[in-house]
C-alpha cells in the first residue's frame, strides 16, 4: 500500500519558485473594465454621499422636460401659479415656496445648474451632512423670497415699483444656492476664506448697490443667511478647527 502524501495547508506559503496569486495580482495591467467599474464606483459613491442634492436634480430634470414640452402659454400659467409673487404667497404661501424651488424659468439652463449643483450643492451636502445642508437650503430660500418679496410690496406701495410685479414670476433654485455659497465659507481654510468672502460678497453685492432688481436683493439675502448658519456646520470639521474629542458632534448623521 503506498504511503498517503501529506496535504498541503492552503494558507501555507507557495513552493520556492511558484508566485502566489495574491503576489501576481499587483503585476497584472489594468484593463478598460477595471477604469470602468472604478469609475463607476466613484460616481455611485459620489451620488450615494449626497442623495438630497441628485434627489433634487433628478426633480428639476422631470419638472425642466415638462415645461419645455408646453405651450408657452399653458407653461406661463404653470410658471405663475409656483411663483413666489405677492399674490400666490398671500393665498397659497406654503405650497408656493416649496414647489418655486422645484422649477427653473428656462429649461435651457439646466446643464448650468446640473454643474453648480455638484460643485456647490454636493460638496456642501457632503461637509454638513444632508439634514443641516436642506437646513441652510430651506432657510435661504425662504427667508431671502420673504425679505425680497416685502422690499416688491414696499416699492410698489410707493409707486417706486410697477404693479405687474405682484404678479411676476419668481421660481428658482438659485436662493438656496446662494446661501450654500454663503456657509461653504467655513470650509475654506484661513487665510482663503477671507478672500473667498470678498469675492462672494462682491459678486452678490454690486448688482444691489448699482440699483438692482429684488432678484439681487434676495441673493445678498441669501448669501447673508448662508454665513449666519455658523452654528449648523459641524465642529471638528470646520476649516482651521482644532479637532475635540472631549464633546460629541452636533447634529450627527
Amino acid at each position: 500500500m503506498a504511503p498517503k502524501s501529506p496535504e498541503v495547508d492552503r494558507t501555507s506559503p507557495p513552493p520556492p519558485g511558484r508566485p502566489s496569486p495574491q503576489a501576481a495580482a499587483p503585476g497584472r495591467r489594468p484593463t478598460a473594465g477595471d477604469a470602468r467599474r472604478f469609475a463607476v464606483g466613484q460616481v455611485t459613491g459620489w451620488i450615494r454621499a449626497t442623495p438630497g442634492t441628485h434627489i433634487w436634480l433628478a426633480i428639476l430634470a422631470v419638472t425642466c422636460c415638462i415645461a419645455a414640452g408646453l405651450p408657452p402659454h399653458l407653461r406661463s400659467y404653470l410658471l405663475h401659479s409656483v411663483s413666489t409673487n405677492l399674490v400666490e404667497l398671500r393665498h397659497h404661501p406654503i405650497r408656493v415656496l416649496v414647489a418655486s424651488a422645484l422649477w427653473i424659468e428656462t429649461p435651457s439652463g439646466f446643464a448650468c445648474y446640473a454643474v453648480l449643483f455638484e460643485l456647490v450643492h454636493a460638496t456642501a451636502e457632503r461637509w454638513l451632512g444632508t439634514a443641516r445642508w436642506l437646513l441652510v437650503v430651506a432657510m435661504a430660500h425662504i427667508g431671502a423670497t420673504l425679505i425680497s418679496q416685502r422690499a416688491v410690496r414696499f416699492g410698489i406701495r410707493d409707486d417706486r415699483l410697477p404693479r405687474s410685479l405682484a404678479h411676476t414670476v419668481d421660481i428658482g433654485v438659485s436662493y438656496g444656492l446662494a446661501g450654500v455659497i454663503g456657509v461653504l465659507a467655513y470650509r475654506v481654510p484661513r487665510p482663503w476664506r477671507w478672500g473667498y468672502l470678498a469675492g462672494v460678497l462682491g459678486f452678490f453685492g454690486y448688482p444691489v448697490l448699482r440699483d438692482g432688481t429684488f432678484t439681487d436683493l434676495g441673493h445678498l439675502t441669501a448669501v447673508l443667511i448662508g454665513l449666519c448658519c455658523y452654528a449648523v456646520t459641524p465642529p471638528g470639521r470646520r476649516a482651521g478647527a482644532a479637532p475635540s474629542r472631549s464633546r460629541r458632534p452636533r447634529w450627527t448623521r
